[in-house]
């Protein structure tokens, strides 16, 4: 059967869901040992001139006894939402052609998105589906109880324990997507008589290859909410989760390399190693959240939300760095056939890329053999005088890149009916994050050190002999496993926030108006110099500010209890960095 469907089958405890399972997926039957050299790695073997490179990585319902046409236009999930986000994800389906910095997304009143990007990390919370599946969705530029909003909408995840419907369940899902297996196991206790409600929540998803070749899965995740209510106004939430895991990558390639594999789902990133198949590409991430939600109701008409929230945690990519040696990439445009301008070394090029997978990915014993015969003498090295330092050099390396992430979050939402027909939301927020971005050492290929050394600048100013220095400070710096190198860098954000929102509501129209004003102020600390930039690379950067303002407006027209014609727009700016 072809290799060009993706399914999910999910059991639980006591409901079977079970949605139309495709066809199965047939591996080719492939010999992993290394093949004798052919024109394929004469050509690799010639490539000395290469750079590395870096492929970066609802409305309340409190409606007027007048009012017989409800204003509620979000009780249901949107189906077309969900066939985006789910069915269309594979392919990167954009919903209006929207970037994802335009969503917002918050878990119980506190936000989510990443301030460096704009972003929401679904990531955080994958495997945790039995938890989130309370949650109030407003797509695109309509009025929201908890938020102002972006372009695109946003999203509100309750997972606060007492709201969590009681239940034991246990969850088993088999897929040919990412991963083949998961597992879950959830346990809600629900509000008892002394006003305490419980939910743990647990999950595991893995695979040994997914449905790409040389991809993997290994991810865990854990959810715990505990809820006090004090009283009829006032309840404290806690809820801790985290989701440690790690996959090896898909990477994309050009259409001359996916036709010659014959497989849209052609994987560069891996080669065979002692008969197995290693990754190169692997990403690591756990970034634990905790958030503490305090809901108010100061009265019948009025209730106040406040949440705080704090992340932190790391996340990274592996990836080939290499220096003075031909570009390991099995893809790369010079080993192909149209690069050649004979007709017949193409062709030939063609057939064995087409006939032998082993060309087709990384050659890692060949990597490895590079560095075992690499001997080589570095002078004054780590900066010292006289030092030299003498050993297997490598000349191919695993790095990783990685981002370390600390973020702290405030937000707090006040609602009130004002009369039977309008109804005042207002908010403020205050959102911290430092990013700590660097690189190290993640695997010497079997070399015995690594240097510290800048490729780009080596090689574009030969006759300035700090422009190779990646570190001035500590120059020729002899890198092991575990040693940072390369960038090395912080970036502090902080933003500030306010808005309010009125929605009138009458018996054919309803209209909204809101407006929101933020405060958002950046500065990036170098933690070395590098020798292109000296001037401005290391220390304390100057402080950018940026203000935004915007304004949203929207009109319904209740035709009748089915039938709806609204309009909405918005004007505003956004400067960031």
């Amino acid at each position: 059967m072809s290799k060009n469907k993706l399914w999910l089958l999910s059991m639980l405890l006591s409901v079977a869901v079970l949605p139309k399972a495709f066809s199965q997926v047939e591996k080719p039957t492939v010999n992993p040992a290394n093949p004798d050299t052919t024109i394929v790695e004469t050509l690799r073997e010639n490539q000395q001139d290469n750079i590395p490179v870096i492929s970066l990585d609802e409305s309340d319902g409190q409606d007027g006894s007048a009012q017989n046409i409800s204003s509620q236009l979000s009780a249901g999930r949107d189906p077309f939402l969900n066939a985006a986000t789910f069915k269309f994800g594979a392919v990167r389906f954009r919903i209006r052609g929207y970037d994802a910095d335009q969503f917002n997304t918050f878990i119980n009143g506190a936000p989510m998105e990443n301030l460096d990007n704009g972003f929401t990390p679904y990531g955080q919370w994958g495997g945790l589906n039995d938890v989130l599946r309370n949650r109030e969705t407003t797509s695109g530029l309509k009025s929201t109880t908890f938020g102002y909003g972006d372009l695109a909408g946003l999203t509100n995840f309750d997972t606060r324990a007492s709201h969590q419907r009681k239940q034991t369940s246990f969850n088993y899902a088999i897929s040919n997507r990412n991963y083949n297996n998961r597992i879950m196991l959830t346990h809600s206790t629900g509000l008892n008589m002394k006003g305490w409600a419980f939910t743990f929540s647990g999950s595991r998803r893995w695979a040994d290859e997914g449905f790409t070749d040389g991809t993997y899965y290994d991810g865990w995740s854990f959810f715990t909410g505990v809820d006090k209510r004090f009283n009829d106004r006032h309840l404290l939430s806690f809820v801790a989760f985290g989701t440690p895991t790690e996959n090896g990558r898909q990477g994309a390639s050009v259409t001359e390399m996916v036709n010659l594999a014959g497989d849209n789902f052609y994987n560069p990133y891996w080669g065979y190693q002692n008969g197995k198949k290693r990754n190169s590409s692997v990403a690591k991430t756990f970034q634990p959240v905790a958030i503490i939600t305090h809901d108010w109701k100061v009265s019948d008409k009025t209730s106040l939300v406040t949440a705080i929230s704090a992340t932190y945690g790391n996340r990274s990519t592996t990836g080939l760095d290499w220096y003075n040696a031909a570009d390991p990439r099995p893809d790369y445009y010079r080993y192909l056939p149209s690069y050649q301008f004979d007709s017949s070394l193409a062709a030939q090029i063609a057939t064995e890329l087409r006939n032998d997978i082993n060309k087709r990915q990384i050659n890692w014993d060949k990597l490895y053999q590079t560095n075992y015969a690499s001997y080589d003498v570095v002078h004054n090295a780590n900066g010292i005088a006289g030092n030299d330092y003498a050993g297997k050099r490598s000349h191919y390396i695993l790095e990783e890149r990685v981002v370390n992430t600390t973020k702290y979050n405030f937000n707090t939402v006040l609602n009130t009916s004002v009369s039977e027909n309008v109804i005042f939301t207002a908010g403020a927020t205050y959102q911290a994050q430092t990013n700590h971005y660097y690189k190290k050492v993640n695997d010497l290929l079997g070399g015995d050190f690594y240097v510290d050394i800048n490729q780009f600048g080596e090689r574009d100013f030969p006759t300035n002999s700090d422009a190779g220095q990646n570190d001035v400070n500590n120059p020729n710096r002899i890198l092991g496993v575990g040693d940072k190198f390369g960038y090395n860098y912080d970036i502090n954000i902080k933003k500030g926030s306010v808005w309010m929102q009125g929605v009138f509501k009458f018996r054919k129209i309803d209209i909204f108006a809101a407006t929101e004003h933020s405060y958002t102020s950046f500065f990036r600390y170098g933690n070395v110099k590098t020798g292109l930039f000296q001037g401005n690379s290391y220390g304390k950067s100057s402080t950018y500010n940026f203000y935004n303002s915007g304004i949203k407006a929207g009109l319904t027209y209740k035709i009748d209890g089915r039938n709806y014609v609204y309009a909405n727009g918005s004007y505003g700016s956004r400067r960031h960095f």
